[in-house]
């Protein structure tokens, strides 16, 4: 496939270079995949997570990916009585004035990227291929692989040099050839996980949410905006018909241009991207004559790699050229890069933390929570979740949000629901219409009677700055009291805000106490987690004084018993709590986990204002591996 940056040639000098660094894992994530040669040739070592912001890749990667071979097409061969691809090629399209492709792209256009019989088959396949799938004879796999098979068919007909930035303005050889619609080419072998995923986001979004072992970065390299470069692409495999402007007919609705391709950004996007990285291993392919130089580009890998140790290969394409003498221009040839190093670990790094600052957070040692959950299961739910510290950094298929006290639950949903933007501007807008101060008790009485006559989530989360030690306490007539404090609004909270984003692929909401879990509604594989307050600490939850229900012996019994039924039905659990508090040992939760033969793993301890305490996390699963 002629595709800019195309490392079919270097899949095997990729593979050596895998094997030679000794780098292992189940999960290889290929970040910027492109025409998605390399996580294609991979499918069949490591679960894949693939991502390209172009809609054409993104049709590409998952045709490659999601396929071990070329689809069958049984539905449609039954209901045609023909084999896929001949359907397509022995048939003729009559010209139309709906067909895009041949009304603009074609010398019936005043562009010759293709000749107008070609375009038109192309118009017209194209929209038999989407009048199948909605007629239900093409599934979603068959779909993008039709269309992948489209694009890489009309690539080889087209009349450039290599990219759609600009057409010949003499008919190349190849754009004589009767058009075929062939199968796309990809690797035939067995998927090694039939979980491989795809996307179509922004790098720097996407990076904060996945996670695995191989990170593979095959960024942009030069000036060169691949939007453009693959604009006809793109409107092929979206078949929107856009405005389309200038010689070339680009889409108007381009995207921003990447930070890769900036000489003045792309140095700081690679610093983000690193910096947010949840991956044990990063593999980098890289130009000489890139954008940034392989000098500084080192420069950043080292301040984020294990004892500041790369690994770098290279290989000439014109001439041999070592690091130091790889200067993009001045006469110089081009070399291939590939780069290695290991992440090193940095406690919290990507810990993301929630903006509520709540009574009995687990922020402080979410990192070791995290660290202790099992290897595999695909719903996570944080049962009492609290600020939900700990479930918006669980990277699982689902996560489930509950929350009893209705308070803190719906502070949390306008979190994660509302626009970030919008939010940190109104909160802003209320502390300043408010006048609210550090300390300064009228202003905060005044927001606080504000606050008991309309109880609006975002007030309340305003009135929890600024009140004393951040605790949120009310009366039995469900009116906030707690006196105010010597906090206020600062810059974090804007920045908690706007990275409060959950890592996993989807999250659900709920309103309820556990006690009425229904069990079968989760799957076999799913994690509860609870966070429960500890009966050996004096946390102002406890008393039931507050509003809402408080917690005793009684309510620790019900948890533990419910946590029995959870371990009786196959399911996976992980309780948050204390072994030990200011010299008192909890014995009843320590006999109960011998009773039940549960594992206790101890965490760091923490001396926090309730005094030190040795934190554990009671566990019903085998250690991870």
């Amino acid at each position: 496939m002629r595709y800019l940056g195309n490392k079919q040639r270097m899949l095997e000098k990729i593979d050596e270079f895998i094997e030679e660094n000794g780098i292992d894992g189940k999960v290889f994530c290929d970040l910027f995949s492109g025409s998605a040669s390399v996580c294609d040739h991979f499918k069949d070592k490591y679960r894949i997570i693939a991502n390209d912001l172009l809609y054409s890749s993104y049709v590409l990667t998952r045709a490659k990916v999601k396929n071990a071979a070329v689809p069958r097409y049984e539905k449609f061969s039954a209901a045609t009585r023909k084999d896929f691809f001949d359907y397509f090629n022995q048939k003729e399209y009559p010209f139309e004035d709906g067909h895009f492709i041949w009304k603009n792209y074609s010398p019936a256009g005043g562009r010759q990227y293709f000749t107008e019989v070609t375009a038109n088959k192309i118009d017209g396949i194209r929209i038999e291929i989407e009048s199948f799938k909605n007629a239900g004879l093409l599934n979603e796999e068959e779909y993008c692989f039709a269309l992948a098979s489209l694009l890489e068919s009309a690539m080889g007909v087209s009349n450039i040099t290599g990219t759609y930035e600009a057409f010949l303005k003499t008919w190349d050889k190849r754009t004589e050839k009767i058009f075929t619609l062939a199968p796309l080419e990809i690797e035939e072998k067995p998927l090694y996980s039939a979980e491989n995923t795809v996307y179509r986001e922004d790098s720097d979004e996407l990076i904060r949410k996945i996670e695995g072992d191989i990170l593979y970065l095959d960024t942009p390299y030069t000036i060169t905006d691949y939007s453009s470069a693959y604009h006809l692409l793109e409107t092929i495999v979206r078949y929107d018909a856009p405005v389309i402007n200038g010689l070339t007919g680009r889409r108007a609705d381009k995207p921003e241009k990447s930070l890769y391709t900036r000489k003045n950004a792309v140095k700081d996007a690679y610093d983000n991207l690193i910096k947010n990285a949840r991956f044990k291993h990063i593999v980098v392919s890289y130009s000489t004559q890139g954008l940034l130089s392989a000098e500084e580009l080192l420069e950043v890998f080292r301040k984020y790699a294990e004892g500041g140790e790369l690994t770098v290969k290279t290989f000439p394409f014109r001439e041999y050229k070592n690091i130091k003498s790889s200067k993009k221009g001045g006469g110089n040839g081009l070399s291939e890069l590939l780069i290695y190093f290991r992440k090193k670990v940095e406690r919290r790094e990507s810990v993301l933390k929630s903006p509520l600052n709540y009574s009995g957070s687990k922020n402080y040692i979410a990192d070791q929570i995290l660290e202790n959950f099992p290897d595999e299961y695909s719903v996570f739910v944080d049962a009492m979740g609290g600020a939900f510290n700990v479930g918006v950094n669980v990277p699982a298929e689902k996560v489930v949000y509950n929350e009893s006290n209705i308070y803190v639950y719906e502070i949390v949903k306008m979190l994660l629901e509302s626009d970030r933007k919008e939010l940190c501007e109104k909160i802003a807008a209320t502390v300043k219409e408010n006048a609210l101060e550090r300390g300064n008790k009228q202003t905060y009485a005044a927001f606080r009677a504000k606050y008991n006559r309309n109880q609006n989530p975002l007030d309340l989360f305003v009135l929890q700055m600024y009140c004393f030690q951040n605790q949120m306490r009310f009366n039995a007539r469900h009116e906030f009291n707690t006196p105010v404090g010597n906090s206020a609004l600062n810059e974090t909270i804007f920045e908690r805000i706007e990275n409060f984003v959950p890592k996993a692929k989807k999250v659900e909401l709920m309103n309820m106490d556990f006690n009425d879990f229904d069990l079968s509604a989760f799957p076999k594989d799913t994690l509860f987690y609870f966070d429960p307050p500890y009966i050996l600490t004096n946390a102002t939850y406890n008393d039931g004084k507050r509003g809402f229900n408080g917690w005793d012996e009684k309510q620790d019994d019900k948890l533990l018993e419910f946590l029995e039924k959870i371990d009786a039905n196959n399911q996976k659990f992980a309780l948050s709590n204390v072994s030990e508090h200011n010299g008192k040992t909890n014995e009843r939760l320590l006999k109960w986990c011998e009773k039940n033969n549960f594992r206790i793993v101890p965490l760091v301890p923490h001396a926090g204002r309730y005094g030190r305490r040795k934190e554990i996390l009671v566990v019903n699963y085998e250690r991870r591996s």
